[in-house]
Formats: C-alpha cells, structure tokens, sequence
C-alpha cells in the first residue's frame, strides 16, 4: 500500500478515472462526482503524468480508454466491486451481530450442537457463531477464538476456565446392534469395535464387564476424525466409546446407548476455556453459561434413563453437580 500511494496524485484519482472510465465522458463523471467537468479533466491529467502513460484518448462525443487505461480499469473495476460486496455484506448484518468464536471438536459440533442449533440461534438472534474444528484429539492453545473446550488436569484449571463435568467414558451403541448382540448369533458372531487411531484400538479392555459378560471382539472400525466414529454407532455398525460431552444428546435421545452400564471418570475435567490475557465479552460469557446449562440438562436426561450408571455420584466426587 505505501507503494501504491507513491504512484498515485491522491486516492480520489482512483474514483475520478473509474467514473470518467464508466461514463466515457468527462462531463458526466463530472456530474456524477458532484464536481466540475475542468476538475475531472485537471486530475485526470495529473494521473497520467505521475504514471507516465496517457489512459484516455479523445473522439468524438466522448473519451475512449488506451490499452493502458483498460489495463487498469479493469483492475480498479475488480478492487470496487470486491469492496462494496464487503460492504453490502457488512451492512446485511444486525448492527448489533456478535461474533464468538469456538475451538471446538468435530465430534462435539456434529453430535451436541448441531441437534441444538435452534434452541441457541432463539437465545442468541444476533449471533454470528464461527467454528475452530478439531478433528483428532481436543487440545492446543487457544488462538484467534472466544472460547474453546478442552480436558484439563486439576492444576491446570484457572480463572479462565469453567469445568462442565469430569471426562467419563463408556461403551456405546445403537439400540437395535445391542439387540442383536444379546442374541446366541449375535453373541458367537463377536462384536465389532469402532476407534479412531491406533491408542484406542483395545480401548474395550478398560471396561471389566466386556469380559465379565463374556463379550469378544471380533473386527474393528477405524477412522480418523470421532464425529464419524460416533456417526458409525448411531447407524449400528458396532461399538464405540463415547465421551459423555459428545454423545450425551444421543443418549438422552435413546438413539444410543450404553453397550454396558459401566463409566470410566477420568482424572481429567471437561472445560469450556477463555484465552488469557483479554476480557471476556458478555456474549461469550452468555455463550458459555448457556452450553454450560444445556450440558447439565443433557446430564440430567442421562441420569434419568441410566441411573445405574451412577453419573450424579461420580460427578458429586469431582466437586461438580449435576442439578
């Protein structure tokens, strides 16, 4: 840009030679910028000895522009459209849109938020909510984002971070695999285990009452990215284990299920972190306290149709509450 303010008289210059380049006339540009015809003549003059090349040719009736004036014209052309489209977007926008930013997962965006995007666009109307994805595994520094989820160690809880739950896994399932995987078919045939990277692969040997119930696995599903693997159980292609702040919506749902009733509570807590360092804006903070609510009531959901899972007690022994 400072180059470019080198090689032009002034910035209006640039509005003057694209109106008497439209109009092919000096007087109407003239007339069109609210200024005189020997205005438009004078800058247009100056243009052209601070380029060093004449733009515009005169015949009759008119102007006609040089192989360089349609050079860059075309150019100028192309830069105002550019920016009035920006403008015409800027202005389609509630004057009192908010932009919050969430650094978020795959998994989480397509199986908690996306069943919720009414509820949240009735609470928030003016929201303009944008997205950091995670495919692989949640973590990272927060950058350029509102607020972001990540699993945290006690010690690395701070001001900045409002823990939701304890991360707690547990085996999950379509309804209708489950039906057929208690049958003596189903049991003989062997389970099929859905993971998403090779560290979880044998992830079913953490839950005892796989082999207390006598339940062998027999193939497995492996993808790279959890929304698919949660996706994968919803259509009753096997097993997967599910993170409880992903597939809680499902379960309040009865769309999945626990393939068995047994949690594993980690020493880790689910949070909804703000970066360090900025204020945090009252919209984010609303953003936040409503997913927050929005969470706990799926928890309560879950509690209601699981109670022998035991949720509101391995929350109570974190210090969290269900409600």
């Amino acid at each position: 840009m400072p180059n470019l303010r080198r090689k032009l008289p002034s910035a209006n210059a640039l509005f003057v030679f694209e109106a008497a380049a439209r109009c092919g006339n000096f007087t109407r540009a003239a007339e069109e910028l609210d200024v005189s015809q020997p205005a438009v003549s004078r800058m247009l003059a100056r243009m052209e000895d601070h380029i060093g090349v004449r733009l515009f040719e005169r015949v009759r009736g008119g102007i006609e522009l040089t192989g360089n004036g349609r050079i860059l014209y075309r150019k100028i052309a192309e830069g105002f459209d550019g920016i009035e489209s920006a403008i015409r977007e800027i202005e389609a926008r509630a004057p009192d849109m908010d932009s919050v930013t969430l650094s978020v997962s795959t998994g989480f965006t397509t199986h908690w938020l996306m069943p919720r995007m009414a509820r949240l666009n009735a609470a928030f109307p003016s929201i303009d909510l944008r997205f950091q994805l995670i495919s692989a595994r949640v973590g990272g520094e927060l950058v350029d984002v509102d607020l972001g989820m990540r699993f945290l160690h006690a010690g690395e809880i701070d001001e900045n971070s409002v823990p939701v739950m304890p991360e707690t896994l547990m085996p999950v399932c379509n309804p209708r695999y489950q039906e057929t995987a208690r049958t003596d078919a189903g049991r003989e045939q062997g389970d099929t285990v859905i993971v998403m990277d090779d560290e979880e692969r044998s992830w079913h040997q953490r839950f005892g009452a796989f082999e207390r119930h006598g339940r062998r696995v027999a193939s497995t599903l492996s993808f790279n990215d959890y929304a698919i693997v949660v996706q994968a159980a919803l259509l009753g292609q096997g097993i997967a284990l599910g993170w409880l702040n992903v597939v809680s919506h499902w379960l309040s749902q009865r769309a999945l299920i626990p393939a068995e009733q047994e949690i594993i509570v980690t020493n880790r807590r689910c949070c909804l972190v703000a970066p360090p360092g900025r204020p945090l804006r009252p919209i984010v903070a609303d953003v936040r306290d409503w997913i927050v609510e929005e969470m706990r009531a799926d928890m309560r959901a879950v509690e209601r149709a699981y109670p022998q899972l035991g949720l509101r007690d391995a929350f109570r022994e974190c210090g969290l509450t269900i409600g």
